[in-house]
């Protein structure tokens, strides 16, 4: 259990369910599964979940997991539709590097509304999880696209482990 492909392993079964064709987004499946089910996806994304099943499940863990999607899905039919989410192509969600990322983090920075953040140099990471790799790293000129598609992002509920401010009201910038 100890050796480089333990997780693997372990976990032999992930199920990606994406769920943007009922109205609802993996981030308000995420949000009921575990509210009303006590049951807790492993990623859950503007239009997906992923479950994962190992070798201690068996048919009943599998049943119980069928059956809170099921139960999530009676229910979603009550949700408010999703928060949208301003998703840039993937060529917009590039960034130009102009200062090497440990200058932009260690040297002089300052918090500047998102708003005003645009045109600016990163000195922090944005990391969206899922799926974990930064949108933005320190040195990087940020665009309004970036900012519009975090902030949007979280709105709807995705998870940004290490912004500075948890809100995204605010963006540490070079000064």
């Amino acid at each position: 259990m100890l050796g480089t492909e333990a997780s693997h392993d372990l976990d032999r079964l992930q199920v990606l369910i994406d769920v943007s064709a009922t109205g609802t987004s993996g981030y308000q499946a995420r949000d009921w599964l575990r509210e009303h089910r006590c049951l807790d996806v492993g990623l859950a994304d503007h239009r997906r979940v992923l479950a994962t099943l190992s070798f201690s499940d068996d048919s009943s863990t599998a049943d119980r997991l069928l059956d809170a999607l099921r139960g999530w899905r009676s229910a979603a039919a009550c949700f408010e539709p999703p928060a949208p989410i301003c998703l840039p192509s993937p060529r917009d969600l590039q960034l130009d590097s102009v200062q090497l990322p440990r200058d932009a983090f260690f040297g002089a920075t300052e918090m500047v509304a998102a708003s005003r953040a645009g045109g600016r140099i990163a000195a922090e990471q944005i990391t969206p999880y899922p799926p974990g790799v930064p949108a933005v790293v320190p040195g990087e000129r940020l665009t309004p696209a970036v900012i519009d598609y975090l902030r949007s992002g979280l709105s709807a509920g995705m998870v940004l482990p290490d912004a500075t401010d948890s809100t995204l009201e605010h963006i540490r910038v070079v000064a």
